[in-house]
């Protein structure tokens, strides 16, 4: 078998960043797709994998493990960001391949499955419908606390017994911190913005109970500094965790020591090597790794990492479904995971672009049987949704 295309498709979602996706023929008719890197950037996470992909025309997709080696080696002074996640579409296309000719999931090419089910959380609960994109999805708009409340109830009803979300301001429009700050923001927490998030996780607590668990993402918003202070503030509500990105770990590990309230990272690391300076600083709690950023086996070492250093991990998942079953998978072949993240409100033709959708009751997923991801793109749809940026 011998690949003869690597191929690109770009597609808008509606409101947020387009999703990327990988493709890769073969003469034996066995196509291999994957979701892979981060939409704010297309242009240059396509040309890349196109580059890279020149490289592999007329070569064998079952060694996967030595053609990633060799991406990497070959792109050494261009390293990491873009290029990672470049080189992570094509190796996950070639595990897809390398499932299918083998007539089984990826998982159980590499020691799988630990679970047959997977408890994943509601992500970016409110998020969303605070950036206008309610009337698309047919959902009320957040004109209220109460607003809020109900999205929490919506979640807890639909059998997710955890959620997450991001500092949201309802109103006439409803809006996110990134929009009420935007251009004006020196990633000061001052008291007036500690009280607001305060009320938003008062407000879901009471709406949800005490069991469920509620995690809070302020990505790169606040320094050291404010990052503890809001943690120390919201420790009277449980959280699962307060989730933030550093970029180095000293500041993480500052905030984890300062505050009861757990703290997970990770989605912005790529590669074991950069997970390594955080794990010997102890700086999360929980790890999160998103497997089409990283690849599949750079994921997979990462969490055998994490497993010497006795800590659980979470897949960062908020895309497509080929996204979560190439997440799910990830799952099932490791035995330390915490919980994963799924979106709900990503795209209103999300359901359109794959093949096959995941199967979800009462919170949990079950990990795909199917060979290969146990899932394709769908590429008329693909086609239908181009981005057209």
């Amino acid at each position: 078998m011998k690949i003869t295309a690597v191929e690109t498709r770009v597609v808008r979602t509606g409101g947020g960043g387009p999703w990327l996706f990988c493709i890769i023929r073969t003469d034996a008719g066995i196509t291999g797709y994957s979701q892979f890197g981060s939409g704010s950037y297309p242009k240059g996470q396509v040309g890349l994998v196109e580059d890279l992909g020149k490289t592999l025309i007329g070569k064998d997709p079952d060694p996967v493990e030595r053609h990633y080696l060799e991406m990497y080696r070959a792109t050494a002074q261009v390293s990491g960001g873009a290029t990672s996640m470049a080189i992570a579409g094509i190796e996950l296309a070639l595990w897809d391949i390398k499932g299918k000719a083998a007539g089984m999931p990826v998982y159980r090419l590499l020691g799988g499955p630990f679970r047959e089910r997977q408890q994943v959380y509601w992500s970016h609960l409110a998020s969303y419908r605070a950036q206008g994109r309610a009337d698309e999805m047919g959902v009320a708009p957040l004109r209220t606390w109460d607003d809020v409340a109900d999205c929490v109830r919506e979640a807890t009803d639909a059998g997710f017994s955890a959620f997450k979300s991001n500092i949201i301001f309802p109103g006439d429009p409803p809006r996110r911190m990134r929009d009420v700050f935007a251009g004006d923001f020196d990633q000061n927490a001052n008291p007036d913005l500690i009280e607001h998030a305060v009320k938003q996780i008062s407000v879901m607590r009471e709406a949800a109970g005490p069991n469920i668990g509620i995690a809070l993402d302020i990505h790169y918003e606040f320094k050291t500094e404010g990052a503890i202070r809001l943690a120390q503030a919201l420790e009277p509500y449980n959280l699962m965790w307060l989730e933030f990105d550093k970029f180095e770990p000293e500041p993480l590990a500052q905030i984890k020591s300062s505050t009861r309230t757990p703290i997970t990272t990770g989605e912005q690391l790529l590669g074991v090597r950069e997970y390594k300076r955080f794990f010997e600083l102890r700086a999360m709690d929980t790890v999160k790794i998103d497997v089409p950023w990283q690849g599949f086996s750079q994921a997979k070492k990462v969490a055998d990492l994490a497993e010497l250093y006795e800590m659980n991990v979470a897949p960062h998942n908020y895309t497509s479904h080929l996204a979560t079953f190439q997440s799910l998978q990830f799952t099932a072949m490791i035995p330390n995971v915490r919980i994963m993240e799924t979106d709900i409100d990503s795209s209103p033709w999300r359901d359109e672009l794959t093949t096959t959708l995941p199967e979800l009751k009462d919170g949990y997923m079950a990990i795909p049987t199917a060979p290969g991801w146990g899932c394709d793109l769908d590429e008329v749809a693909a086609e239908k949704y181009a981005y057209e940026g």
